[in-house]
């Protein structure tokens, strides 16, 4: 496990202070779910997409600018779709673009006050697809450098600004991590222990999760603490059910027309072992892809609502469950707190 004092003292060195996480907050750790326009209580949350996209870029780290793509058009291209899954009963929307990949807070917090969504940004690095969107001083820097960097966005705001980050995002590919994948997973970890964020990890296939929550466990980090994203890409179910059992989140995305039934057995297998409380359900929709022309085929967020709860309900979901998946469960999973082994 890490050493907490170490590692104060670190970030000291760093000119990093750790946040209090009560300070300036209407209630005290465990009672607040971070947004772009400040926190709220996990309670009314409500209705929760856990993993959706406004922007992208995925010209790489190395290339990325906000010189490339306008503010002003991807703010009309996403609004209308922002305000219709508003319109059918989404309340919470959750932002994965990390950093060098698509997070613009400013336009964010835009969104949010002219949709009436309440919108949840992310701090830390995308690791996967080979390492593209990772910053040159990821390389040189150790894990705990790197967590100072996103504490401080926790500490002081994100680029300049009073918005804070409501969950650590960042990738890995199909095991074995690569050294530089493992310290992003290091880097997390420490980050949990200093402000109390859930960390949500792309992850490549079940082995890959499982070396995850090795690595946060050295940290003494509870899998608890970790979302893992794309759990649908590994098929073996068996790596769902032990991941839940562990007191993990995993989290199905990719919910389209053409994989409803998919995603029906994937929950109607976490559902007969009595793991629906550790699931979390979203699209990975959306995003104005900078490079492409007006930025692209815009993804809607639909359909969650009109397609897989209708047919959720034809293989005897409750309503009870469906809100337990995208109500209850999210709440818990990014209500921020420290969640230790």
């Amino acid at each position: 496990m890490i050493n907490r004092r170490g590692f104060i003292k670190k970030t000291a060195i760093l000119g990093v202070g750790l946040p209090v996480l009560s300070a300036n907050l209407p209630e005290a750790p465990g009672q607040i779910v971070m947004t772009v326009n400040g926190p709220i209580r996990p309670g009314d949350m409500g209705f929760t997409l856990t993993h959706e996209h406004i922007l992208a870029d995925f010209i790489g780290a190395e290339k990325y600018s906000r010189d490339r793509y306008s503010v002003n058009e991807v703010y009309n291209t996403a609004l209308p779709y922002l305000m219709e899954v508003k319109r059918k009963g989404c309340t919470t929307f959750v932002d994965c673009s990390p950093a060098y990949l698509g997070r613009d807070v400013k336009l964010f917090k835009r969104l949010a006050n002219a949709t009436g969504l309440q919108i949840i940004t992310n701090t830390g690095y995308y690791g996967a697809v080979g390492e593209k969107f990772l910053p040159k001083h990821v390389y040189s820097e150790s894990a705990e450098q790197i967590a100072a960097r996103w504490i401080a966005e926790w500490s002081d705001g994100i680029e300049g600004t009073d918005i804070k980050p409501g969950f650590i995002k960042t990738s890995v590919d199909t095991a074995p991590l690569t050294s530089t994948q493992r310290k992003i997973i290091e880097a997390a970890a420490i980050t949990h222990l200093a402000t109390g964020l859930t960390i949500a990890i792309h992850t490549g296939n079940g082995e890959a999760n499982k070396e995850e929550l090795e690595i946060l466990k050295k940290y003494g980090v509870s899998p608890a603490a970790r979302i893992w994203v794309h759990a649908q890409k590994e098929t073996d179910k068996t790596y769902h059910v032990e991941a839940a059992k562990a007191q993990s989140w995993v989290e199905f995305e990719d919910v389209n027309p053409e994989t409803i039934q998919l995603n029906v057995d994937y929950l109607q297998n976490m559902k007969s072992n009595n793991l629906l409380n550790r699931v979390l359900v979203s699209h990975d929709s959306g995003w104005y892809n900078v490079g492409e022309p007006s930025g692209g085929k815009y993804k809607d967020y639909n359909s969650i609502i009109d397609l897989l709860i209708p047919e959720l309900k034809k293989h005897n979901f409750t309503q009870e469950e469906i809100d337990n998946i995208f109500v209850k469960n999210p709440a818990k999973a990014l209500t921020i707190n420290v969640r230790k082994l």
